[in-house]
């Protein structure tokens, strides 16, 4: 007699594994996957022996989280795509300013070139050459600045022999020695130079900035951020201007009310000699013959 238990059980074939074959182009396990296998697993159960009804809510459970999960990350990469579009189109503001940054290389195209080296500690000594293509030192240069931080010096573009050098690609070359013994020094070369564009078409998406020494670096490479000199004299000078005026315009009142002032004092004064002057021979003929009269 045949058992109703076998008629209803899956037919299951001896040593076979059941396959499973994914169809995203993802490594991890998605919403539409789970349910698949969700689905799998209520179309094979048993049904003398059904799977637990607790269970089976705690599988759909997770399959709720991971729904949650999955749509979390999504607002997170629109959140981060958000956010790095927003600080690409803030570097636009870089373009005509100066920045620092670390680098050994620049352009030289005949104009005088800002170059430093930054120092972790204090030094004893600090030597600085310019190198060209090939390797050949072809200017040195004097450092003074020992102490911690950030220097620069301005490299007018000529040799050893001050013959000017011709435009290209050269190299900062640094050494230097701890001021204290049994110490070690850090030194990193640094080029000082103005933005003159940002470029977007990167293929990881990252705006790369573009300077007058021919560097193009990112954002997180920028260590400080200057106006350009010419613009701060300018500022300068029109705030002297400014001043100036200012300064005109004080004095025109001043040297005004002292003017107002001087000729009242002198009227009053002309005033008073005049009314207070002695009077001539004739009149003081007529007032004595006049005093006599009254008094006889």
């Amino acid at each position: 007699m045949t058992d109703i238990a076998e008629i209803f059980a899956p037919q299951v074939t001896p040593n076979s594994t059941p396959t499973y074959t994914k169809t995203g182009d993802e490594d991890i396990m998605g919403k539409e996957d789970f349910l698949t296998l969700l689905v799998a697993q209520l179309q094979n159960q048993d049904p003398l022996n059904p799977d637990d009804a607790t269970e089976f809510t705690s599988q759909l459970a997770e399959f709720s989280s991971l729904e949650q999960l999955q749509n979390l990350n999504k607002s997170m990469d629109t959140l981060a795509n958000t956010q790095l579009q927003s600080d690409k189109f803030a570097t636009m503001g870089l373009i005509g300013q100066e920045i620092v940054y670390a680098d050994s290389s620049f352009t030289l195209d005949g104009s005088p070139v800002k170059v430093g080296y930054q120092l972790d500690g204090t030094a004893s000594s600090v030597s600085m050459t310019i190198q060209d293509e090939t390797g050949s030192t072809v200017a040195t240069l004097h450092p003074t600045e020992m102490t911690k931080g950030d220097h620069f010096l301005e490299w007018d573009g000529l040799d050893e022999d001050g013959n000017a050098l011709p435009p290209g690609k050269y190299d900062i070359v640094l050494q230097a020695s701890a001021a204290g013994e049994n110490s070690t020094i850090a030194i990193s070369p640094l080029v000082q130079s103005e933005v003159t564009g940002v470029d977007f078409s990167s293929e990881s998406g990252e705006a790369m900035i573009h300077t007058l020494a021919g560097a193009e670096i990112s954002a997180d490479l920028i260590i400080a951020v200057y106006k350009p000199q010419q613009l701060h004299n300018t500022v300068a000078e029109e705030d002297t201007e400014d001043e100036s005026q200012v300064d005109e315009a004080v004095d025109g009142v001043v040297d005004e009310v002292v003017e107002n002032i001087t000729e009242g004092v002198t009227g009053t004064s002309t005033s008073q000699q005049t009314n207070g002057s002695a009077p001539t021979d004739e009149d003081q003929i007529e007032q004595d013959i006049l005093q006599h009269q009254l008094a006889g």
